[in-house]
């Protein structure tokens, strides 16, 4: 195990090590967010290398990693490029005072650090790991993952197609996808690395990666995703009238009754 992780660790706690140096100089610790999918991309490129397999079950999950971190990564440039630090850093920093900088070191860059590497372990595992030929489990998350891949892409471009037009100023995104789920992008990530541990079940050890998806899924859910979110619409009729109406995370048909469904 320990020379599994080694690598990984290593290269995370060097790579977020240095956007905690650049976050403290410009004192904007949101750019944290911006390191999240790149994180991934880049440990899923030197598992891959130093595997030394170069088999086509690790080339697939390593550009499915890419495809879902570079793209990750460039939407949350291109939406924050130019912007103050995000509120929940902003108001942390107003908090934590004198112990801005020690708390912001373990609790911000060096905890999304860990979380990263947990999140990454079905991606370590298949990367490190002699290979068979591709099977059963293999096809059946790369389908679940194109799925999860489908469900973030699109939510994400029907929301920022909807924020542009003046007229929905302060109104709530009900279309596309969204009349169905009220995070899409949120469902298609948990649902995306659904997949990855699918395809991991090929080598020794994958049903051991199930901490994975589980923890994804978990935090969107339950602490940094949905509920931050939510909190911040809560007092809008237009959004507490939503809820009543359309599922939280998992996609379902449009509801008229007051029960709010997971």
């Amino acid at each position: 195990m320990f020379e599994l992780l080694a690598l990984p660790v290593a290269v995370v706690f060097v790579y977020f090590f240095i956007f905690f140096i650049v976050g403290t100089v410009i004192k904007n610790n949101s750019i944290v967010d911006i390191g999240w999918g790149m994180g991934f991309v880049l440990i899923a490129v030197v598992t891959f290398f130093a595997g030394d397999d170069f088999s086509i079950r690790s080339l697939i999950v390593t550009i499915l990693v890419i495809l879902w971190g570079g793209r990750l990564a460039y939407h949350i440039i291109k939406r924050n490029w130019g912007k103050p630090e995000d509120f929940r850093y902003a108001k942390w920093r107003e908090e934590w005072g004198k112990w801005l900088i020690p708390r912001a070191f373990f609790q911000v860059y060096m905890l999304q650090g860990l979380l990263m590497l947990i999140i990454a372990y079905p991606v370590i595992l298949v990367n490190s790991r002699h290979q068979a030929e591709l099977g059963f489990f293999d096809f059946i998350g790369l389908a679940v993952w194109i799925v999860g891949y489908f469900f973030e892409v699109v939510g994400d471009r029907q929301l920022a197609d909807f924020l542009k037009k003046p007229e929905n100023k302060g109104k709530i995104m009900k279309e596309g996808l969204w009349r169905y789920t009220r995070h899409p992008n949120y469902f298609g990530e948990a649902v995306m690395w659904w997949g990855i541990w699918i395809i991991s079940l090929s080598v020794p050890g994958g049903i051991t990666a199930i901490i994975s998806p589980l923890l994804i899924t978990l935090l969107l859910l339950f602490v940094s995703g949905v509920p931050m979110l939510e909190k911040s619409m809560q007092d809008n009729p237009d959004f507490q009238q939503y809820m009543k109406e359309t599922n939280k995370f998992v996609p379902w048909f449009p509801k008229t009754d007051k029960k709010e469904s997971a």
